[in-house]
């Protein structure tokens, strides 16, 4: 069987235990299994990651690449994406802001990287992941705080200087935070993984690996789809893709030079799916906003694993038929096609649902008029 396809189905069948778990694992206990993500495996993802990041001069490009892509998302994100939801939904569209823009290609992408691509330009993905990580780790998670902190002070009774004091504590507090700390200081003395002693090294490595399995089996007993959502989900990752596939096209028509294998990455790298980074900020948040029951919380924590849920094999099967068709993919015209297919194809739900509602509405009218129709026509007189 073919690798990528192999890991394709592994990572799916995981999701599907995770789906099987969930009535014999109550919601109060997912509440364990995001702590062990939260606290234990994802900081030891994050912190290899920290320590691995080599740059060079040269190739600054590539994570650069990937941060301005970042950033264009998160603007398309606001004004395109979340034009899906009305605007009362703030909650949800902070969500669409937060997991749209950011990739996780280590998941989605990478293992068909180097099936199709080869060991070379899977070295410069993992450079252009750089960008990705400074993104997700870093901007997004002062997002979603700048988020949390205008609400809070907006809302809190409690003086501005021990609110941000507060907020500092609680942050300083969080692993992820921690270890994003030490690996900059570390990185900054010149230190990297080997520099660490054997045993260490060996222990963050086997926390490391725990976190892919848990994240998947956690996405599976967490993910609660209503009927209404799926089509909106399904939605907004089309219109996600269709922009990417843009945004690839017109890099593509402007260095017309770029080999096949570059162009084939500039295309996949990006339509890598959801991160699960931004979960964790916007976990955080909720973790900070528990005791207060007053006012809506900052993200809806349902609606973020629920996109996590569709948006990894949606991403999978859309590489693995990029790569699939890769002579038709390095045509830029043939990316231009595919990204007004799949914007026009994202508008379809709303398109259905809008006529679903104008159809209901005047069976109403109509039922509402028989009905005045009925109690003012004349009554017989006793006369007669």
């Amino acid at each position: 069987m073919n690798f990528a396809l192999q890991n394709t189905l592994e990572l799916v069948l995981i999701i599907g235990l995770g789906l099987l778990l969930q009535k014999k694992i109550a919601k109060q206990d997912l509440k364990g299994v995001k702590t062990i993500i939260l606290s234990v495996a994802l900081p030891a993802v994050i912190f290899v990651a920290l320590l691995k990041i080599k740059l060079e001069s040269s190739l600054l490009i590539f994570p650069l690449l990937a941060l301005t892509f970042n950033l264009i998302m998160l603007v398309s994100s606001k004004y395109l994406l979340g034009a899906s939801l009305p605007k009362e939904q703030k909650s949800k569209r902070r969500t669409i802001m937060m997991l749209l823009p950011s990739l996780a290609p280590g998941l989605s992408c990478f293992p068909f990287i180097v099936v199709y691509l080869g060991d070379d330009s899977l070295a410069l993905a993992a450079l252009a992941d750089v960008g990705n990580k400074i993104f997700g780790l870093i901007l997004l998670y002062m997002l979603a705080m700048h988020w949390y902190h205008r609400r809070a002070l907006k809302d809190a009774k409690a003086s501005t200087s021990s609110k941000l004091k507060s907020l500092a504590m609680s942050l300083l507090k969080e692993p992820i935070n921690m270890v994003i700390i030490v690996g900059l200081v570390l990185l900054a003395l010149g230190l990297n993984m080997g520099s660490l002693p054997v045993f260490l090294q060996g222990t963050i490595e086997k926390l490391k690996i725990l976190m892919t399995p848990l994240v998947l089996l956690f996405i599976g007993m967490a993910v609660r789809i209503k009927s209404g959502e799926f089509g909106v989900i399904l939605s907004l990752l089309a219109r996600r893709a269709g922009i990417t596939f843009l945004l690839s096209a017109i890099f593509v028509l402007i260095f017309p030079a770029l080999t096949p294998a570059l162009i084939l990455l500039l295309v996949v790298f990006p339509q890598s799916s959801c991160s699960f980074w931004p979960f964790a900020h916007m976990s955080a948040v909720s973790a900070l906003e528990e005791g207060d029951e007053q006012k809506s919380p900052t993200f809806d924590i349902n609606f973020a694993v629920n996109i996590l849920a569709c948006s990894l094999p949606f991403s999978t099967i859309l590489i693995i038929g990029i790569f699939s068709f890769s002579e038709l993919f390095v045509n830029p015209y043939v990316l231009l096609a595919a990204s007004g297919t799949m914007i026009g194809l994202s508008f379809i739900p709303a398109i259905f649902a809008k006529l679903k509602s104008t159809k209901e509405s005047e069976i109403e009218s109509a039922t509402f008029g028989e009905y005045v129709g009925l109690n003012t026509s004349p009554q017989p007189s006793e006369d007669s």
